[in-house]
């Protein structure tokens, strides 16, 4: 599926088939599905891949990342990653983010680029392990050497529009060598000022809202998880009117 030729590009991170249905409902370019979005989002099952590409009509990229945590990967988590690279590819999905790192913290820059080779002709994008490099600008090049398409990043901080100096930065040094997509943090109150601080051409985020679980009855003795700190009688899903009030900022802020 051909890239929309727009100003702007909007990617929504999706938590669920519902999330990446209702990012499409809203008007988004493109879903990054996940899921555990509680773990810094990990890879989803293979029957919400093939269900999510059976209902969007728009591009869907894949996270492949097979657990929670640092970015530092076995040999066994590699070929794992290695393996729902190649389901995706079958599948017919467009792209798949992946990142990994060195214990040093640099880019490992051989296996993140026998990866991209893999994928191909899916699109690669290095995905936010980039903000847990020691320097962003040698991360930059190394991403560039691996061959990947664009690289996720919040600049280093927790927020996008906390490192909107750092962003800037990098879109410039990027050039036409590879796209810089700014996440973390964005919403419809701050998007159009981070486009226009940093020169950003692509924006990723949730919209999210928070729903109540129907049910009733509910243990207050026992944590699936084991933290009681998750709330685990709340659902959080992607708000379609939040996405198209993103897409018309976007529009305005390009004059279309």
């Amino acid at each position: 599926m051909t890239e929309p030729h727009k100003p702007y590009i909007l990617e929504v991170c999706a938590n669920s088939v519902a999330s990446a249905m209702a990012a499409q409902e809203g008007g988004a370019d493109r879903v990054e599905l996940c899921a555990a979005l509680v773990e810094g989002g990990i890879t989803p099952s293979w029957g919400a891949i093939q269900l999510a590409r059976e209902a969007l009509g728009i591009r869907l990229h894949v996270l492949i990342r097979p657990r929670g945590g640092d970015f530092c990967y076995t040999p066994t988590e590699q070929e794992i990653m290695k393996r729902d690279i190649h389901l995706c590819k079958e599948l017919g999905v467009d792209g798949v983010v992946i990142g990994l790192l060195h214990p040093d913290g640099g880019v490992d820059i051989e296996a993140t680029r026998e990866m991209v080779q893999m994928a191909a002709p899916m699109d690669v994008t290095f995905h936010r392990a980039f903000d847990m490099t020691p320097d962003p600008f040698l991360a930059l090049q190394q991403v560039i050497e691996t061959g990947s398409s664009r690289i996720l990043t919040s600049g280093q901080k927790n927020k996008a529009p906390e490192a909107v100096e750092l962003i800037a930065e990098l879109i410039r040094q990027a050039g036409d060598q590879i796209t810089i997509l700014v996440g973390s943090g964005l919403n419809e109150s701050n998007v159009r000022e981070v486009i226009q601080k940093t020169g950003a051409a692509e924006v990723h985020l949730t919209g999210n809202r928070v729903y109540e679980s129907p049910m009733i009855y509910r243990n207050p003795a026992v944590f699936m998880g084991g933290n009681p700190h998750i709330p685990e009688y709340e659902m959080c899903q992607t708000d379609p009117e939040k996405i198209r009030t993103v897409v018309q900022i976007l529009q305005n802020a390009s004059g279309l």
